[in-house]
């Protein structure tokens, strides 16, 4: 796995879902200057625990807005795929009243450019690495600064779902060095400035 950390994000346009309607051309770059950006990439829309951190995401975005940080969800997914599934009633498995964009990565290009494309993979008689089926992305976290690079990643496998808490307390961190200068230990919490290393 590529470490994107202190590296420029990869740039994308693509179709993102936004509040049940298509926003064409779709880029991180509109943040650029304005607001920390955090980035993730989920496997597939209508699964099992995806929809606990899609919605997970919404019932918590005021405290990611109170923080001047936009969140943003990726997957290999159709923007039709999206769409249907925020036209689907929670009590459905569905993901009705998320608000906030997911990208359209159906050429897996963006996921392949974050390195968190996954798969089974083979070798063709070329030698060469082909995947065996289709590669879907891990759950991959990303925490982008206003100047567009990238400050925190975190990737889990498909079947580990992440923590708000954990991405909330490295936005706290991130935000806490950016305005003091101070390092943030290990545990560090936004109630405790004890930087003393």
């Amino acid at each position: 796995m590529s470490v994107l950390v202190g590296k420029r994000a990869p740039s994308f346009k693509a179709t993102a879902v936004i509040d049940a309607t298509f926003e064409e051309d779709f880029s991180l770059d509109r943040y650029l200057g304005k607001k920390h950006v955090l980035f993730f990439f989920y496997p597939a829309d209508f699964s099992l625990v995806c929809p606990t951190e899609i919605l997970a995401f919404q019932d918590r975005i005021e405290e990611f807005e109170r923080r001047g940080v936009a969140v943003v969800g990726c997957s290999t997914d159709s923007q039709y795929s999206h769409l249907a599934w925020q036209l689907k009633p929670r009590d459905r498995d569905g993901i009705a009243g998320v608000k906030y964009p997911l990208v359209a990565d159906a050429t897996k290009t963006i996921s392949a450019n974050y390195d968190v494309l996954g798969g089974h993979y083979d070798y063709n008689a070329a030698g060469e690495m082909t995947f065996v089926g289709s590669p879907m992305a891990y759950r991959g976290l990303f925490l982008i600064d206003k100047d567009g690079i990238v400050r925190h990643q975190l990737v889990n496998d498909r079947p580990l779902g992440r923590s708000l808490n954990e991405a909330l307390r490295m936005i706290d961190a991130l935000q806490y060095y950016e305005k003091n200068g101070e390092a943030c230990p290990v545990d560090w919490e936004s109630d405790s400035h004890d930087t003393h290393l």
